[in-house]
């Protein structure tokens, strides 16, 4: 299970000294103070270690994530053991969103990719707060469309396009996401996102480091030109990366 495999969490804050100013969750942090005060007294600081499952497919959520930085991977796992991204989310959005589409269960692996921390939350308190607070059920509808958009976007890109343009495209979502050019990536875990052997990743990442537009060095990837990265991209990007915005600064 998720859990036993999750690293110790470094709880150095808790529900009384929460404060909406120092949350940058954008669900969070865009509620009016009453509903972001009622939230809070429920809100607990965790820090989140790379490699950390929050939890697997089919496990109970008991709790949910409210990501302040870092990066969190969705992942479906095939019979064989393979693992591939289907979504990936940030400082925008929460890992453990099924509680509020009725069901119980994860409906993907949550790996963390990139280390930060959230804002954590029992699934209790969560369901209790989309029933009572309209804001907060608003933007929690709204960041429930954008990740189902994303994630369908994500699907066909994984089937029409060519390994590079769908590395391309991911990483220049990362650096939205975690606001930086220096990605925390080994090429494990990218091979993750992308669905493909680790040999694969390598070659990728050399056409991409040849041309200029990214410098690797052993477990990170640097982005040295987002312009040219982006034309290197496939088409979806212009859509995952509007929509994301939208939502962030919406």
């Amino acid at each position: 299970m998720g859990q036993d495999f999750f690293r110790r969490w470094d709880v150095s804050m808790n529900s009384a000294n929460a404060r909406q100013q120092d949350v940058t969750n954008v669900i969070l942090a865009s509620l009016p103070a009453d509903e972001f005060g009622e939230i809070a007294r429920n809100l607990d600081f965790v820090r989140l270690d790379t490699g950390a499952r929050i939890y697997d497919t089919e496990e109970v959520v008991r709790q949910v994530y409210f990501i302040n930085d870092g990066l969190l991977s969705l992942l479906s796992t095939l019979e064989d053991g393979t693992s591939i991204e289907v979504g990936a989310l940030g400082r925008e959005g929460l890992g453990g969103l099924s509680v509020l589409l009725g069901s119980d269960l994860a409906a993907h692996t949550g790996l963390v990719q990139a280390p930060g921390t959230a804002m954590r939350m029992t699934t209790e308190h969560v369901r209790e707060a989309f029933r009572r607070l309209p804001s907060f059920q608003t933007k929690m509808l709204s960041y429930t469309r954008m990740l189902m958009s994303q994630i369908s976007q994500t699907a066909a890109c994984n089937t029409l396009h060519t390994v590079e343009e769908r590395l391309a495209r991911w990483l220049l979502m990362c650096r939205r996401r975690l606001q930086s050019d220096d990605l925390p990536l080994t090429q494990e875990f990218l091979s993750h996102m992308l669905g493909v052997r680790r040999s694969g990743v390598t070659v990728a990442v050399g056409i991409l480091e040849r041309a200029g537009l990214i410098e690797h060095r052993r477990g990170a990837i640097h982005v040295a030109d987002a312009e040219r990265l982006k034309e290197a991209s496939c088409e979806c990007i212009r859509a995952m990366a509007d929509e994301f915005d939208a939502f962030v600064n919406g």
